[in-house]
């Protein structure tokens, strides 16, 4: 008759089976937590937040219980490793916390195979130490264990942190933020007390060295003056702004000073509308030649 097995080679062989079930149980829930997120963006998605915000914490708890099994995981592990000291009477200091965490947590979990663990160690260690743990009387249990074992609520922080998380993994824009449209410019500087809407706005052109090359460009260009056929009849032109809510009567301003016709352009304009009415060839689409003649002409002013 073969020799019966020791109670340590027993708690070694449920140790190893623990291990294997453990994994399968967090590869488990992983997968079922990635169709829970699914589920909670799509709620985001169509504004259903009360249903998230509840259903979220099935996800949280779910979370909580793979965090719990992966510390569980590494204490068998770490009973395994260290299988020659169960065969002491006593139980090692260096295996204490690991012991009395698996005897405390086992009954609160799924795993039967950690159930079966944890009667292997009590029968082992006896029924003082086996109740010591059970109650966390001596506080040797792991405080992770304890924390994550506990029944009490997620906090509102936490559960705000996983929806916004779910949202940004899955495209969603919850809570409703304005697209980031960037810094303006250094060069603009834009008075509070006078907005843009057809009004003007100040621009600080950046400095430049007097002596470099397009310091002296701005400075011969502020001194030109614009050419004197600069009329109704020039082929340049300046569209106004479009109206809007905000500024139903736009003008063209420059520099805080609206843009208006000087005499001559406005006789200009008023014999045009004459030879139009008289039948004139004025008011006629100009012909390639005649455009030809004005360009060069606005050339050597």
């Amino acid at each position: 008759m073969p020799p019966s097995a020791t109670l340590a080679t027993k708690i070694k062989v449920q140790l190893k089976l623990s291990i294997a079930r453990l994994r399968m149980v967090q590869q488990r829930d992983e997968a079922l937590s990635k169709t829970q997120r699914r589920a909670m963006a799509q709620l985001l998605e169509v504004g259903k937040i009360d249903s998230a915000r509840i259903r979220v914490e099935n996800i949280i708890r779910s979370d909580i219980t793979i965090e719990l099994y992966e510390i569980l995981e590494l204490y068998c592990e770490l009973l395994l490793a260290r299988a020659g000291l169960l065969e002491a009477p006593t139980c090692d200091p260096g295996l204490e916390e690991a012991v009395k965490s698996i005897i405390y947590a086992a009954p609160k979990t799924e795993i039967k195979e950690l159930q079966q663990v944890r009667i292997l160690l009590c029968e082992k260690f006896g029924k003082d130490f086996a109740l010591t743990a059970a109650d966390n009387s001596d506080g040797k249990v792991s405080e992770k264990v304890v924390k994550k074992l506990s029944v009490t609520p997620p906090r509102e922080e936490l559960v705000i942190g996983y929806l916004e998380e779910i949202a940004r993994a899955y495209g969603v824009n919850w809570p409703n933020k304005p697209k980031d449209l960037g810094d303006a410019p250094d060069y603009l500087d834009i008075d509070d007390d006078n907005p843009s809407g057809g009004q003007a706005q100040k621009i600080i052109e950046p400095s430049l060295p007097a002596d470099s090359k397009e310091a002296q460009e701005r400075e011969d260009l502020s001194r030109a003056t614009p050419p004197r056929s600069l009329g109704p009849e020039s082929p340049l032109h300046v569209n106004l702004p479009s109206p809007s809510t905000d500024n139903p009567r736009p003008r063209v301003t420059l520099n805080s000073v609206e843009l208006k016709p000087s005499k001559k352009m406005a006789d200009a304009g008023i014999a045009k509308k004459k030879d139009e009415q008289k039948g004139g060839t004025g008011g006629g689409i100009p012909d390639l030649d005649e455009l030809s003649a004005r360009f060069a002409a606005l050339k050597r002013l």
